[in-house]
């Protein structure tokens, strides 16, 4: 009131001098009408703060939800969650009702305090329509965090643009959604448009909840109460309606870019599902008819072994015998050119079957294509053509059913570094329908089985872990609940002699009811645990069998070592080939040399005979002759593939 009495004084004069000129009139003190007395503060601390603050402490959870889906999306934890039984409909279920609550605890915290400071925003409107409101924003905001971690696989770029978001979200609000709101020139539907924007629904929710900035101005603000919901006024009804419908339009379009990853792709996938009900029958037909040409022509090129195991897969398929786990009918993955690379086959027309209680396992040189097999069976990529039946479930269209009765150790460990040994074991373990007493065992066998059960490893954070103890971790994982199939691949990648010992025993020990197929490069763990071997080549099956038949067929020869002087190797070389005609020098160095000798016309009694004789007139410090080993077979037959792929 200091500066009123000037202002009227300039007033006044200017009116005077107009109507008299040189007439002056000077107000020396004016008086406020008596108003009653206030106690509390005439300005709120909201009014200080400003809307735009409260809208960004109220958004502060977007950047949260968001960087914990796309972590677990970027992690590929959530494809092994998937991989053993966690249905997508449940995951974003759970994962919906967790961050629901997390922000319903959030916003309580929030309206506690600022009640408890005299904020006016929180104490003078109902709390009941402040619930109301804050709980279908926060559900509205939650859905909008599931659309935008569909396009995001990289955490830091997620938390960036996030808090970008949260940011300029505030800003757009109060210079631009504010301004157009505050207008009463403008039509009043250009408001209801721009709240479909979800921050500008918070802004306008937080300008109605919002008191005057001073009881100078609207001294009748009383806050909303329950009645006011249905007030046109103050368009909380209309925003209530939005989020509702925002929430459901936001998970629906979760749900499908979660399924087909792009619109394009889903429209073309819904629009290839209508095209093959309409004539189904004829590219069934046509498709038979390719399978048998390629069939015909790939029958020149396969050995009797993968032969024999092709004609055993479609006489099982005739039958549908229940007793076999697995059973792979002319799988083919092909990865399209990109990027100006040619276009590449990883696996090529494999058949092959397995019974329960039986470990295969799939030999060959890295890009063989034996991880891209994993990933068709286990539901990860879908195959070019051709199919696989587990426990009788077609993987094209049952994997929601056989994801529950499978167990997976990938080849990168896919583990939350916050959690425990013991804490993993006891999530999957609930994923294969384990509880209370029974769960409890299977945990600490299980922990037992990989040797993580001594010295408080189990309860340590995986951040803690070695890389050997990770593994062991995912041998576990895919072992607990007694699944029906387990998938390995390379197991026992990074473990000391004593912890690839302790997992082949538990592998033993779990094949009993299980089938396991399991990919390495190690030809003793290969001997150790598989009943039958597949040797891949440039994607495809180039010999199959026990390890007996592939080092009789494929290594049939014996490997005679010989250690003498330099000057005598010429004459160990002509003894050896007195012996076998056919033998073939493969080693030479220092005097040292290594011949293979086919098994076929050649008596062992007679090399050590003929070595004995030696050894009295030859100065041959050491010799031994031994079995082709599995090792020597896979070299053989690799080296064979690739000279016929040339």
């Amino acid at each position: 009131m200091l500066r009123l009495p000037r202002l009227l004084n300039l007033v006044s004069t200017a009116y005077l001098q107009y109507r008299a000129r040189d007439t002056k009139m000077q107000f020396e003190f004016v008086k406020d009408m008596p108003r009653a007395a206030h106690t509390d503060m005439p300005i709120d601390i909201s009014f200080l703060l400003g809307k735009m603050v409260f809208v960004w402490m109220i958004m502060l959870l977007f950047p949260v939800i968001l960087s914990n889906l796309v972590y677990e999306k970027q992690q590929k934890l959530r494809t092994i969650m998937k991989m053993h039984g966690l249905g997508d409909v449940t995951y974003w279920t759970i994962s919906h009702c967790y961050f629901l609550l997390l922000s319903l605890l959030y916003m309580f915290f929030l309206v506690f305090f600022g009640s408890c400071a005299g904020i006016k925003l929180f104490t003078l409107n109902d709390y009941r329509v402040q619930f109301v409101v804050y709980f279908a924003y926060m559900n509205l905001q939650i859905s909008f965090a599931f659309l935008m971690a569909t396009y995001f696989s990289n955490v830091r770029t997620a938390s960036v643009v996030a808090y970008l978001f949260t940011i300029g979200s505030g800003y757009f609000g109060e210079y631009l959604f504010r301004p157009i709101f505050e207008d009463m020139s403008l039509s009043r539907s250009w408001t209801t448009l721009m709240e479909f924007f979800p921050p500008f629904s918070l802004y306008r929710i937080v300008y109605e909840f919002s008191p005057p900035p001073s009881p100078l101005y609207r001294t009748d603000f009383s806050g909303l109460h329950w009645g006011d919901l249905g007030d046109g006024k103050n368009g909380m009804k209309d925003i209530l309606i939005i989020m509702a419908l925002e929430w459901a339009t936001f998970l629906l379009l979760t749900f499908f870019l979660d399924e087909f990853g792009t619109l394009r792709n889903g429209i073309r996938k819904m629009a290839s599902v209508c095209h093959s009900s309409v004539d189904g029958s004829s590219q069934a037909s046509q498709k038979q008819t390719i399978q048998l040409q390629e069939f015909e022509y790939s029958v020149e090129m396969d050995r009797t072994d993968v032969l024999r195991e092709r004609e055993i897969v479609e006489q099982l398929l005739q039958e549908s015998d229940g007793s076999y786990s697995v059973i792979c009918d002319n799988l083919k993955k092909v990865y399209h050119a990109k990027d100006g690379n040619p276009e590449k086959i990883a696996v090529t027309e494999l058949s092959l079957y397995m019974q329960r209680g039986q470990c295969f396992g799939i030999l060959g040189p890295n890009g063989a294509g034996k991880t891209s097999l994993i990933s068709m069976l286990t539901g990860f990529t879908k195959p070019t053509s051709g199919t696989a039946y587990i426990n009788g479930m077609d993987i094209r269209s049952d994997m929601g059913k056989i994801y529950t009765g499978i167990g997976v150790c990938p080849q990168f460990d896919l583990l939350w570094e916050t959690l425990t040994g013991r804490e993993h074991l006891l999530f999957y373990g609930r994923l294969k329908n384990l509880r209370c007493a029974a769960l409890d065992r299977a945990v600490e066998q299980s922990l037992k089985n990989v040797r993580l059960f001594d010295g408080g490893v189990a309860d340590k954070r995986v951040a803690e872990y070695s890389g050997g103890m990770k593994r062991r971790l995912s041998v576990a994982i895919s072992l607990i609940g007694d699944p029906k199939v387990v998938y390995m691949d390379e197991p026992s990648s990074g473990l000391d002699p004593a912890s690839r010992r302790a997992l082949w025993n538990a592998v033993m020990s779990a094949k009993q009811n299980t089938a396991i197929i399991l990919t390495t490069h190690s030809m003793e763990e290969a001997e150790a645990l598989c009943d039958r071997i597949g040797i891949m080549v440039n994607g495809s099956l180039q010999c199959i069998g026990n390890s007996k038949e592939l080092k009789a067929k494929y290594g049939g020869t014996y490997v005679l070592t010989v250690t003498t002087a330099a000057a005598e190797e010429e004459v160990v070389e002509q003894l050896v080939r007195s012996l076998c005609p056919a033998a073939n020098r493969v080693y030479r160095i220092s005097g040292t040399q290594k011949f293979e000798m086919p098994k076929q016309g050649l008596r062992i009694s007679q090399v050590f005979h003929a070595m004995q004789h030696a050894k009295t007139w030859l100065n041959i410090s050491a010799w031994g002759l031994s079995d082709a080993t599995l090792e020597d077979a896979f070299i053989k037959v690799a080296s064979e593939s690739d000279i016929s792929s040339l």
